[in-house]
């Protein structure tokens, strides 16, 4: 158990008790099952990874100065964006107006007009899903329309939608 000497339990639960991530917490508990005599082999069923997987995580415990550190994942930066930040700021402030403001005979903001406006705005193309996660980054929600039925009257709908929960969901005429 030569690969946490340096380590105790106590320092680990310490850790354990700040992290706030799964994959940090995974990684943490194995290193205190490992402290407690479990074998990697054990550990790499437990958590459904390779040997390979648990040794690594446990050289983290080993080489690292902090223990949150060595359970944390590197910050990634990703693909960087096409669209610059002013850009962002230009199309978050778009989308907080109405589709009519920008131009378009719409009653709302969806995904293929987002992508329609950055496209004409912007020459930029970006797929539907990328336009929902802009909306969503720019704090619009997705609603569902309802239909209701044009000419009912309001207390005869709910009379119904009464009358259908009692029945359980089966419409029988009077």
């Amino acid at each position: 158990m030569d690969k946490l000497d340096d380590v105790t339990v106590e320092e680990l639960q310490r850790a354990l008790d700040d992290v706030e991530r799964k994959k940090p917490a995974q990684r943490i508990l194995a290193a205190i099952s490992y402290k407690h005599g479990v074998t990697q082999t054990e550990l790499a069923e437990r958590h459904d990874v390779s040997r390979k997987t648990i040794y690594s995580w446990l050289e983290r415990f080993s080489d690292a100065g902090s223990l949150a550190e060595a359970a944390s994942d590197a910050e990634r930066s990703g693909r960087p964006r096409r669209l610059s930040g002013m850009q962002q700021n230009q199309l978050e402030q778009v989308l907080h107006d109405p589709p009519t403001e920008a131009g378009y005979d719409a009653p709302a903001w969806t995904a293929a007009l987002v992508q329609r406006f950055l496209r004409e705005s912007f020459d930029l193309e970006y797929s539907r899903a990328s336009c929902r996660r802009f909306m969503k980054e720019a704090g619009l929600s997705y609603q569902k329309p309802r239909r209701t039925a044009a000419e009912a009257e309001p207390d005869d709908r709910d009379e119904f939608h009464d009358e259908m929960k009692k029945s359980d969901g089966r419409w029988t005429p009077p």
